[in-house]
This record gives C-alpha cells, sequence and structure tokens, in this order.
C-alpha cells in the first residue's frame, strides 16, 4: 500500500502490476501569498480561487471561495498528484504523476495554457513567486524539475541526493531563493540554492518525509513525515531541524497560513487535522474532517483552510478562528492535493 496507489485490484497505476511486486511506488508504505495584483489590462482576475487535483478522474476542480461552489471542472493529465499556484501571474500548476508533465491552467479562462514534459511521476510543486520558477518533484526517477515560468519550458534537472530517494514533496521560500525538497526514501531534506539549483546541504528529519510547507516571513520550515507521524520544523536560517512536533497517524501535505503564523496538517489514518502554532511549535487543535484527508491550502486573507478528503470525494473548509468545518464541498474522484489562489 502506498500513499499515491490506494488501488481496489492492489495494482500499480504507474506500472500495471501487481502492487506487492511493483519496484516504483506500490512497495511503499501506504506560499508566498498576497492581496492579488492586476496581470494585464483586460484580464481577470481569479481572486478567493480553490484549486482540486482529482487524482482518480484526471480533473482539476475549480471551487469559488466567496460561494463554496465548484464553478469549474477542468481535464488535466494523469493521476493529478500535486498543486500549486503564482498569484503573480493567475497561474496554476498542476504535477500528473502518471503522464509524468505539468498542467499550466490560466486561472482567468479556467484553461490549459501548456503541458510541460517533466520528470518520471511528477507530482508535487512549488513555485518561486519572486523568480516565477516552478519545481517539480518527479518521484519515480528521483529528480526534480525546474520551469521556466515565462516560457513554460524545463530549464534545469536537479538530483538532490542520488540514487531511489523517492521526492514526494517541495517547498520555496521566495524571500531566500531557497528549495527544499522531502525524500521519501532517505529520510532527508535537500536544501537547494535557487541561484545555482546545487543542493547545499542535506538535513535529516523523520521517518519518510513526505510534504513541505514554508512560512517565508519567520523563515520556517515544516516537513511531515508519513511513518513517524511527525512534523519536523527547520530553520532555514541555521538548516537544523528544532523541533519535533507529534500530530496524528500518517500526516498528509503541510501548509502554512503567513498571517496567523498556523500550519495545518492533515492526517489520513485520523481523519484529522493538526493545527500547529507557529510561535511555540505545539497542537493547539485537532479538528475532525472527512475519510482520509490528504491535501491542504489556505487562505491568509479570509482565514479559511481547504482539507481534501480522499475517500469522501470532498473537500472539508476549515474556519481559522474558531477551528471547525463550516462546509463540505463535493468535487471530482479522490481529491488529493489543493492550491489556493487567495
Amino acid at each position: 500500500m502506498n500513499f499515491y496507489n490506494y488501488c481496489s485490484n492492489c495494482r500499480c497505476l504507474k506500472c500495471n502490476v501487481n502492487a506487492c511486486s511493483c519496484k516504483k511506488v506500490c512497495r511503499l508504505p501506504r506560499v508566498h501569498i498576497g492581496p492579488f495584483r492586476a496581470t494585464g489590462p483586460t484580464e481577470l482576475l481569479s481572486v478567493n480561487r480553490i484549486y482540486v487535483a482529482n487524482f482518480n478522474d484526471n480533473t482539476v476542480s475549480v471551487i469559488d471561495g466567496a460561494t463554496n461552489a465548484v464553478i469549474a471542472t477542468i481535464p488535466v493529465g494523469v493521476n493529478p498528484a500535486g498543486v500549486a499556484v503564482n498569484p503573480l501571474t493567475n497561474r496554476i500548476y498542476v504535477g500528473n504523476l502518471n503522464s509524468d508533465d505539468v498542467s499550466v491552467i490560466d486561472g482567468s479562462t479556467n484553461t490549459i495554457i501548456a503541458t510541460v514534459p517533466a520528470g518520471d511521476g511528477a507530482s508535487a510543486v512549488a513555485v518561486n513567486t519572486a523568480t516565477n520558477v516552478i519545481y517539480v518533484a518527479n518521484f519515480n526517477d528521483s529528480t526534480v524539475s525546474v520551469i521556466n515560468g515565462f516560457t513554460n519550458t524545463v530549464v534545469a534537472t536537479i538530483i538532490p541526493v542520488g540514487g531511489l530517494s523517492l521526492p514526494t514533496g517541495v517547498g520555496v521560500n521566495s524571500l531566500t531563493n531557497i528549495i527544499y525538497v522531502a525524500n521519501f526514501n532517505f529520510d532527508i531534506v535537500s536544501v537547494i540554492d535557487g541561484f545555482t539549483n546545487a543542493v547545499i546541504t542535506q538535513i535529516p528529519v523523520g521517518v519518510n518525509p513526505f510534504r513541505v510547507g514554508v512560512n517565508p516571513n519567520t523563515n520556517r520550515i515544516y516537513v511531515s513525515n508519513f511513518t513517524s507521524n511527525t512534523v519536523s520544523v527547520i530553520d532555514g536560517a541555521t538548516n537544523t531541524v528544532i523541533a519535533t512536533v507529534p500530530v496524528g497517524t500518517t500526516p498528509g501535505e503541510v501548509a502554512v497560513n503567513i498571517a496567523s503564523n498556523k500550519i495545518y496538517v492533515p492526517n489520513r489514518d485520523s481523519d484529522n487535522v493538526s493545527v500547529i502554532d507557529g510561535a511555540t511549535n505545539t497542537v493547539i487543535a485537532t479538528i475532525p474532517v472527512g475519510d482520509n484527508p490528504n491535501g491542504v491550502g489556505v487562505n491568509p486573507l479570509t482565514n479559511l483552510i481547504y482539507i481534501t478528503n480522499q475517500d469522501d470525494n470532498t473537500v472539508s473548509v476549515i474556519n481559522g478562528v474558531t477551528n471547525t468545518v463550516i462546509a463540505t464541498i463535493s468535487v471530482g474522484a479522490r481529491p488529493f492535493s489543493v492550491g489556493v489562489n487567495p
């Protein structure tokens, strides 16, 4: 069992073999954000939009954050597993695990404007809003693709560790131009210099690091450790782990509210969300959500948090003041990841 393919017939979607013998995936266990600016004299703004990658039906659901209504469904590549948003350009980037590419969505029209070939198993995606560069973790070939957001072309391929590291998460600090890559198989986070695309250090974290969240204002990096049920807190100034926070069972993605300095972590097998206070590195609330939550996105302007529930085919909307679910939205089949354009 693994974190990408919960298959009832126990077959790997990538290799089409029995999951127990698949060597790529199935042998595993189960953003600088601010007010939107104009992008052109005639372009519509996509303020307060939520983008949900539906892994099993190869679409992205677009939610209007003001009404909690799905206003568009966009076909993308095969098994979308990661979403990142650049609010400065109104572009949304979707990593498609089993078509090995990235779909680029124009937020003003909700259409695909480019499909960028990446590495084998393109999944997690992160954007540097300062440089308009996109980073894609390629799970199966253990590389990171670097995409120029102006040209929609791959300009570099980084090997963050070497060997079968299985990168599953990537995060960017746009203020420092440093990129953080979670290497699931090696229990480390690679730190990449965005100026040189070189790995500058490796940081040991918990068991099977999965996804990465970054608070550029505090220069703190948060890494969910899938098997040790913790979040590692990294000081970006020293590249050291300064705290290890116990959360729920099999934590998924990580999102930071830069306005409140709260960190949100959905826990798949305990069906809840851990809320971490970034000032104290302690869990201050645990919020019940749907079945098998994985993805999380935050709108810091509205203080609303969006959680994808994979086995419910829903998104839970959490009020960040009351720490309660205030709405549940039906989306596509097996919603995996979520991105927010505030």
